[in-house]
């Protein structure tokens, strides 16, 4: 009779290339993402160069209370979550209706036409994009500042307006990033069976009741998956985004988590009390992520 340990070496030794295939991944996340959590505990020390990680002293939660009671907490824990909520609100239904919409097109040039244009954005750093922005937007000279001041009469600076910053940040993230997600739901789209529209056809069903009845049953499997994964970055606001579109008079409204652990911990060497506020945000998107899976477990049973 064979043991565990037997049936594991032949497992092994039968599968040993796919074994070898997996190491560089495997080493890939030891090195770049496991050691480097070792670099966590300076969250609970007063860190000092000189005095390296071990030799710096232990001070417990004196930074994660320091920033719970600190008067930019409020301030910046709000953006951060309107924002991102803004964002998957608005912005994770629109590269799935996108996917339908092509899904739905019967010419193959002009779908592949489409495609090509609302995902190369995907592939342009935010600096480019963020100038871009900046550029349009220019209250004197910026195309659409010009068409807005021509339909409304009104001259509105979006760039400087806390009211109207947020939706700049949410409209141009979803314009940059919807062609590259609707490509996942793409992939999906192409796996559904045919035969569940050809008896559609004969039942006489509209293109609207298809899609709702066909299409989106079809792949809310993978909608869970990225909402699951979306939840998990709930509190990724857009670092390099609102960086590079923040100016002093919007702070109040685009001041977000990750700028503020750049400006302390970069800005102001405050190491400890950065990776403190940053693990933080970490482990609320953990708990955020066990949640959402944890419902989305109960409502695929319920189905």
């Amino acid at each position: 009779m064979f043991t565990k340990r037997d049936l594991l070496v032949r497992h092994i030794k039968r599968d040993k290339f796919l074994y070898l295939m997996v190491i560089p991944g495997l080493l890939f996340f030891i090195i770049f993402k496991y050691v480097p959590m070792y670099g966590i505990t300076i969250a609970f020390k007063d860190y000092r160069i000189s005095q390296g990680v071990l030799g710096s002293p232990w001070v417990g939660w004196k930074h994660f209370a320091r920033f719970f009671t600190s008067s930019d907490f409020s301030q910046v824990m709000i953006n951060t979550v309107l924002l991102s909520l803004y964002k998957l609100m608005i912005g994770f239904p629109v590269p799935i209706l996108l996917a339908i919409l092509l899904n739905e097109l019967h010419s193959i040039f002009f779908k592949r036409v489409v495609q090509t244009v609302t995902y190369l954005p995907h592939f342009i750093s935010w600096v480019v994009i963020g100038n871009l922005v900046l550029i349009l937007l220019s209250p004197k000279t910026g195309l659409l500042s010009s068409m807005i001041t021509s339909l409304t009469g009104a001259h509105v600076n979006l760039l400087m307006d806390p009211r109207y910053f947020r939706g700049v940040l949410v409209v141009s993230d979803i314009w940059k990033e919807m062609g590259w997600s609707a490509i996942v739901y793409l992939a999906a789209l192409a796996g559904v069976d045919p035969t569940l529209y050809e008896a559609a056809d004969i039942d006489g069903a509209s293109r609207g009741r298809k899609m709702w009845s066909i299409t989106l049953p079809s792949i809310v499997n993978v909608i869970v998956i990225m909402l699951i994964l979306r939840v998990g970055r709930i509190l990724d606001a857009g670092f390099e985004q609102v960086l590079i579109m923040s100016n002093p008079l919007v702070n109040s409204v685009a001041e977000i988590i990750d700028t503020y652990v750049y400006k302390m911990g970069i800005t102001q060497a405050e190491y400890s009390y950065s990776t403190a506020v940053n693990l933080f945000k970490s482990l609320i998107g953990l708990i955020m992520v066990l949640m959402v899976n944890s419902l989305a477990k109960r409502w695929e049973a319920d189905i």
